[in-house]
């Protein structure tokens, strides 16, 4: 594949991404049970990094070479100023990115057990404050594609989204939502079926997406959500990744690394495909370029410091059999 350029030169940007940064301090390998009773134990590895599923997407975005705007919301306070020049410094343009001056950015601590799972603590400070207005409407008529992550951690903006997204559309962007976890554990259907009556692609994990449709089996959880108007795009770890629109399910097997931090791979694969979709790669190729990009980010510790660039991407993509079956 050759090097990514300016894939249009209509509009400002070809990527607003709406959600979720914060500072992420990444611990680990953490021992279990962590024993409390102020003992303080040693671990091999400590990073203070850009994190927020939103931010993450929108750096690997910038990797892979698309002009990104971020909207969002940060607070007034070092932490703010840490991420906001964080994303700057990847490329991401952060003109619309508000800053509260009640509540604090964010701020969310990464546990990484001995066997490579994640307890994830997160204060969500001003998360919960972001709501539409935080989108310039002018901003959405500037742009050729929206993605939104972190759902379930803004609740106003959730109530909103499915507004948003249609504004989007209604200019011509297609669209895409990540939902990541849900803290509550309700996945509530009643707030997210509007929103994916105007989503182009749904971006969900396995663990997700089973909760979600309320399945057990993967496929069926992915044919049940695609019901509902998006593609369905599922990032299975070392299983790879499915693409399911409702009538036929395409897979895709994972890159072979050895990974060193998953943290954020799942938002570097959102960002692979959506930058193969733009740049006009058939679905096989959008889906083996993006599980690509999820497999290269764990190359480092935290979410953005090994993302791919396009030719790197490109190189690792798996070659794409027709692996397709009907559902």
């Amino acid at each position: 594949m050759s090097s990514v350029s300016s894939v249009s030169s209509t509009s400002l940007f070809d990527l607003v991404v709406i959600g979720d940064v914060n500072p992420d301090v990444v611990v680990g390998p953490v021992p279990r049970p962590l024993a409390f009773g102020q003992r303080e134990q040693l671990v091999e590895h400590a990073g203070l990094v850009l994190g927020g599923s939103a931010a993450i997407m929108a750096c690997g975005a910038a990797r892979l070479g698309l002009r990104v705007a971020f909207a969002g919301r940060v607070g007034a306070d070092p932490a703010g100023a840490f991420v906001r020049e964080a994303l700057a410094a990847r490329g991401v343009d952060v003109g619309f990115l508000v800053t509260d001056p009640r509540l604090a950015t964010p701020l969310t601590a990464v546990l990484i057990g001995e066997d490579g799972d994640r307890a994830i603590l997160t204060a969500p400070g001003c998360l919960a404050a972001t709501h539409a207005p935080d989108v310039p409407r002018e901003l959405l008529t500037t742009t050729r594609h929206v993605h939104a992550a972190s759902f379930f951690l803004m609740p106003r903006l959730a109530a909103s989204l499915g507004e948003v997204f249609a504004r989007a559309r209604a200019s011509g962007a297609t669209t895409s939502l990540d939902t990541n976890d849900d803290p509550s554990g309700r996945w509530d259907r009643e707030l997210l079926d509007p929103v994916l009556k105007v989503t182009d692609f749904l971006l969900p994990n396995a663990a997700e997406a089973l909760a979600l449709a309320g399945e057990t089996q993967l496929t069926c959880a992915a044919a049940s959500l695609a019901g509902q108007g998006p593609l369905v795009v599922v990032k299975d770890g070392g299983n790879g990744a499915l693409a399911c629109d409702g009538e036929r399910t395409l897979h895709t097997p994972a890159v072979p690394v050895e990974p060193v931090d998953t943290v954020g791979a799942g938002d570097s694969f959102d960002a692979g495909f959506v930058a193969a979709t733009l740049r006009g790669l058939g679905l096989r190729s959008s889906l083996a370029f993006a599980a690509a990009c999820g497999s290269l980010s764990t190359r480092g510790h935290g979410g953005t410091a090994t993302q791919p660039t396009w030719d790197e991407a490109g190189a690792a993509s798996l070659p794409t059999p027709d692996t397709g079956s009907h559902s």
